[in-house]
């Protein structure tokens, strides 16, 4: 049987299964033992057991449940109302005034989360009904959050960074800083907007609140000082060295449950619920994981990684029309799967075409979470866009045009990477002459 006819075939069997309700990472699992099985001289089964069994243990992953733990406790704090209280005097000078809290709300959320999922519920929660009370426009208010809160999986820890890491084979502690620069620019970008917007349109900006001297902000916003000096405990011991990415993970947990527990927000429902919220979602996640590596080594030895990559080469393609490339092929894909599927679906295959192509694997993880990021809000799979309908009772379509011009600058925040890609790899060389 002909390579274009196998894929068809796993294609064909991919949709089949998942149109049938069944579990995405039992589905990975069902397309590689059918691909195994009929293609391949080695048994199905001792190929799945070994494998699955070797993704799970990796020591790696570990950091991963970690992550997703401290995000869930924090979520459980008092932080989304004092976030809003200690960004607010910082932010009413700004054209646009409350409506940056969208954007920098996300940002340092973003970096204790990993999901932007979270991001958006709690960064959402805070925001939505204090901006829409303030009488900021509705379009507005939902479109930047739909935008900022993507920043989830950008900004380090970031759950979808650890799952290319592991999948691609690439050191997670680098990703983590290369994502710092890019998720700067990209709230940047978002802050530009609201600025270009609220200059444009001065009559639909509120008038701002009292004004504050820079003690009565700095008493404002005593309350984000220890959030901030987490942050700076995890992202500081990657960077210097001093802990892997998983010990970081252990030290943003304690730290959490600290700060959880001088917030008097720590009890045993909350850590009971916080616990089984991590185990729950990284349960899913670790499925997937364990699906797709089985489904990589049953491509592997069918051969199709080797003949797609040989294809494109021969299409001849620049490194700059590759890339164009895979992003248009990642943002309409997004449409249908979910950021970790898509992740875990492809590299396998794309790797081998990126790594001949010279291109860094680093800023390629950067790279695929940009364009992931799209995919959170673009219908009509788009997870940020759910979270949002389920809070605000809009339409889909409705949030997804509002949320359209932060998509656009997406594009341009993958422009210019792509154009400067030191914005991505200056730290990471950083770390490395340490």
């Amino acid at each position: 049987m002909s390579d274009l006819a196998i894929t068809g075939l796993l294609i064909l069997s991919l949709f089949l299964i998942l149109g049938s309700g069944v579990w995405i990472g039992l589905t990975l699992s069902g397309v590689a033992w059918i691909g195994m099985q009929l293609f391949s001289s080695r048994p199905a089964g001792d190929a799945m057991a070994v494998t699955i069994w070797g993704s799970s243990s990796s020591w790696t992953l570990t950091a991963l449940p970690l992550f997703i733990w401290m995000g869930e406790i924090l979520f459980r704090t008092r932080l989304s109302q004092d976030m809003f209280k200690g960004l607010a005097p910082w932010v009413q000078g700004l054209p646009g005034r409350l409506l940056h809290t969208n954007v920098v709300g996300c940002t340092i959320f973003a970096a204790v989360s990993g999901s932007s999922a979270a991001t958006c519920a709690t960064i959402g929660k805070m925001t939505l009904p204090e901006l829409t009370r303030r009488g900021y426009p509705e379009k507005m208010v939902i479109g930047t959050l739909a935008g900022a809160s993507t920043l989830g999986l950008l900004i380090p820890p970031s759950i979808i960074m650890i799952v290319y890491g592991v999948t691609a084979e690439v050191s997670i502690s680098k990703l983590f800083i290369a994502g710092v620069l890019p998720g700067v620019l990209l709230a940047a970008l978002f802050s530009g907007y609201i600025m270009f917007w609220a200059l444009r349109h001065p009559d639909q900006v509120p008038a701002a609140d009292r004004q504050m001297g820079l003690l009565d902000k700095l008493r404002e916003s005593r309350a984000l000082i220890p959030v901030v000096l987490l942050i700076a405990a995890v992202l500081g011991s990657i960077y210097t060295g001093i802990a892997t990415a998983t010990e970081a993970a252990a030290v943003g947990v304690v730290g959490s449950l600290v700060l959880s527990a001088a917030q008097g927000s720590l009890n045993w429902a909350s850590f009971r619920d916080a616990l089984m919220g991590a185990t729950r979602l990284y349960c899913m996640i670790a499925l997937i994981l364990a699906g797709a590596a089985f489904l990589t080594l049953a491509m592997g030895y069918i051969g199709l990684p080797r003949h797609l990559a040989e294809w494109i080469s021969s299409l001849g393609l620049s490194q700059a029309q590759l890339v164009v490339a895979l992003a248009v092929f990642y943002i309409v894909l997004g449409c249908f799967l979910d950021g970790i599927s898509m992740v875990v679906l492809t590299m396998g295959v794309l790797m081998p075409t990126v790594n001949a192509a010279g291109i860094d694997p680093i800023w390629f993880g950067i790279f695929v979470v940009l364009v992931v990021e799209m995919a959170q809000i673009t219908p009509p799979v788009g997870f940020n866009l759910f979270v949002l309908q389920g809070m605000t009772g809009k339409q889909l379509p409705w949030i997804a045009r509002v949320a359209a011009p932060m998509f656009l600058l997406m594009c341009a925040a993958v422009t210019l990477i792509y154009v400067f890609p030191g914005i991505v790899t200056w730290l990471p060389q950083q770390m490395t002459a340490r």
